[in-house]
Order: C-alpha cells, then sequence, then structure tokens
C-alpha cells in the first residue's frame, strides 16, 4: 500500500495547478484505500506481488475517487470523511473536470499494462458503475422504490468495482477462470455488505465518527434499505410519512423516521442482509490454498459489517 500510495501521487501530477489542489484534497481526505486494498490482497493470496499490482491498484482507487467526486455534486453534498466536499471549497465546476481528469489519468494508467483483458474488466466496470447512477438518479425522491430495486443500485454502484478489483488481482496471478471467478465473487458479495453496512450506518452512527451528515441519505431523497423496510412492516399512515419524507428529501422528518426504523427492527433486517452477503463473500474463499493475504480477505468480510465509519 505505501508503493501504492506512492504511485498515485507520482500519477496525479498535472502542470495545470488547480488539478493538482482538488486532486490531493480528496486523495488525502482520509479514505480507506478499501478497492486497492482488495486488489493487492487477491493478488497476494494467489502468489502473485509486483509493480503491475501496484499500477492497477492506483488505477480501481483512481476509478474510485473520480465517481466521488461526481457524486458530491450530483448529491449536494457539502461533508465527506469529516471535512468539507471538493466541491464545496472548489465548486461544480472544478470537482466535475478534475474528476474527469482522475477517470481518464484511470485509463492512461491501464493502456500502460498493455493488457487486453484489463482494459475490458475495468471499461465494463466503469460502464455500469455509470448505469448505477443514473439507475439511482431515477429512484431520487421515490416513495416506490423496493428493496429489489435497492440491490440493483447497490450492485453497480459499489460491489462491481469491488468485484473488479479482486477478479484483476486474481488475473494477474494467472490463475485459471474459475479461481477468477471465485475472487469475483468474494468481491462482489463484499461490496453488497460493505454497501448495505453503509447505509445502516447513515442512521444508526452519529456525524462525528461517521464523518458526514447523519441522515444525508434522506435529505437527498435516497430510499435505502432501513427506510425501505420500515416504509414495507409500518402501518398504512406511518408508511405514508415515510413516504412523503423520501419525496420531499425531509431531513427534518429524520426524529420520525429514525422511530419508525427502530419500530420496525430496520436496522437489524439491514444488518443481518449485510452479514449474509459477508458470509457469502467467505464463501466464495473456500477451497484456495490458507495464507495470510487470504485471512486478511476473511478479515475484510467481518470488517465491512462490523465497522463503525
Amino acid at each position: 500500500m505505501t508503493a501504492v500510495d506512492a504511485l498515485i501521487r507520482r500519477r496525479l501530477a498535472s502542470d495545470v495547478v488547480l488539478i493538482n489542489q482538488v486532486s490531493e484534497y480528496i486523495i488525502n481526505a482520509g479514505g480507506k484505500r478499501l478497492r486497492p486494498m482488495l486488489l493487492l490482497l487477491a493478488a497476494g493470496a494467489l502468489g502473485h506481488r509486483g509493480p503491475d499490482a501496484h499500477q492497477l491498484a492506483a488505477v480501481v482507487e483512481f476509478i474510485h475517487t473520480s465517481t466521488l467526486l461526481h457524486d458530491d455534486v450530483v448529491d449536494e453534498s457539502d461533508l465527506r470523511r469529516g471535512r468539507r466536499t471538493a466541491n464545496a471549497v472548489w465548486g461544480n465546476a472544478a470537482s466535475v473536470l478534475v474528476g474527469d481528469f482522475l477517470y481518464s489519468r484511470s485509463f492512461q494508467l491501464m493502456v500502460e499494462l498493455g493488457s487486453m483483458h484489463v482494459q475490458t474488466i475495468l471499461a465494463d466496470t466503469t460502464n455500469r458503475i455509470a448505469e448505477g447512477e443514473v439507475l439511482q438518479l431515477l429512484h431520487v425522491r421515490n416513495p416506490d422504490t423496493d428493496e429489489a430495486a435497492y440491490i440493483r443500485v447497490i450492485e453497480r454502484k459499489t460491489a462491481v468495482l469491488f468485484a473488479a478489483a479482486t477478479r484483476l488481482g486474481a488475473l494477474l496471478a494467472g490463475v485459471d477462470e474459475a479461481t477468477q471467478d471465485k475472487l469475483h465473487d468474494y468481491g462482489l458479495n463484499l461490496g453488497f455488505a460493505f454497501q448495505i453496512a453503509d447505509d445502516v450506518l447513515d442512521y444508526a452512527s452519529d456525524a462525528e465518527t461517521l464523518g458526514k451528515n447523519l441522515g444525508d441519505d434522506l435529505a437527498e431523497g435516497k430510499a435505502t434499505l432501513p427506510l425501505i423496510h420500515a416504509i414495507r412492516h409500518s402501518d398504512p399512515d406511518t408508511a405514508a410519512t415515510l413516504r412523503a419524507a423520501i419525496q420531499d428529501g425531509d431531513a427534518g422528518a429524520l426524529p420520525v423516521v429514525l422511530a419508525a426504523i427502530n419500530a420496525t427492527r430496520g436496522l437489524d433486517y439491514s444488518r443481518q442482509l449485510a452479514r449474509d452477503y459477508a458470509a457469502r463473500a467467505v464463501a466464495a474463499l473456500e477451497g484456495l490454498d490458507d495464507n495470510a493475504h487470504l485471512g486478511a480477505l476473511r478479515g475484510l468480510a467481518d470488517y465491512a459489517v462490523n465497522r463503525d465509519h
């Protein structure tokens, strides 16, 4: 990871000062670097280490970071990881354009590796992520969003990049397609677990720990799993109130929403589904030779559902 961080900083460099400022700001914002870590661990679990893994890990992080810049503009967010978002500091135009720079820089890095297979995986993945963003937009302030629709959104928005990271690690290791599929399935299920747990924290944490405003999803009109579950299991009057809160993006309704989520055990339901996906992730690793890297992958499945931010 030290090598990956060094590579990220080298390849962020531009002779356009604003690009350097915005890129450094968001890269230094204290993110978990989970996606590049997954790529390195997947490669290491299958016996591969080297600069090509570092470069692909940086690619995955650049793609993820570009989506964060764009997401914060779309969501009109002003706080991420405990500090002001880039769009709050430099404005929407700068955030979108620097996001484009990071996205295009990621493709420069992947092309340098000269693997059409790598390029195909990442091109397909970034296309799916873009679909997920548009799909989520279609569900903003839509109280009819059900659990199936929610799962479709988080698959594209989050899980596919996790799956790409772990598949790419396996690809670098030169293993057969079946083993690549195992790592892909691990990453996909981990991504589901991670995002569901993230959406739980929006109703179960506090702003200081979470690093963003509590109830942001509600304010943005996003119906995530705890609230979807509450609507489905509340009495008609309460359900109507919850639906109106989504339609209006009413952050002021947060106390009522929290009460309904607690009354219907929406957090418990969502946590259990996250644990189920985490268990599927670990199960996907069965049959692989055990080592410290594989143990770390199993540990990340536990971390994904038990973290506080």
